[in-house]
């Protein structure tokens, strides 16, 4: 197959491949390696949004080169629960082939399932008085 100079930049050097543990740091993971993609996103969120973000991917490299442009891109942005671009968006960029839609969907859920998190935990989080 032939990939596109964007999702070979991302799928060789996955810079942002890995786990992030400790405080303030919430993971969301998605589909079934015996299905052939299983995404998990870590978020590590601070006062002004995403700090840093890290993934683990078993997954084609069109979707271990998204899952890295998307952990790269979030960083120093405000969290949100859905993606910087939609799934149809990224398949354009990354010149993904349709028939690997789903893998997409796949990706989305897994941020999705991490973004959550955050939020979910800060909303119920006490307020703080000072």
């Amino acid at each position: 197959m032939n990939y596109s100079e964007l999702t070979r930049r991302y799928f060789e050097s996955a810079a942002a491949a890995g786990e992030l543990h400790g405080p303030d740091v919430f993971r969301g993971a998605a589909g079934d390696r015996e299905r052939g993609t299983w995404v998990q996103f870590d978020l590590q969120i601070g006062q002004g949004g995403v700090q840093a973000a890290r993934f683990l991917a078993f997954a084609c490299p069109h979707g271990i080169a998204i899952c890295a442009w998307l952990a790269e891109t979030a960083v120093g942005k405000p969290l949100q629960r859905n993606l910087p671009e939609s799934a149809q968006e990224m398949r354009r960029r990354f010149e993904v082939p349709v028939e690997k839609m789903g893998r997409l969907l796949i990706i989305e859920d897994a941020w999705s399932a991490a973004a959550l998190a955050a939020i979910e935990s800060r909303a119920s989080a006490p307020i703080s008085r000072q």
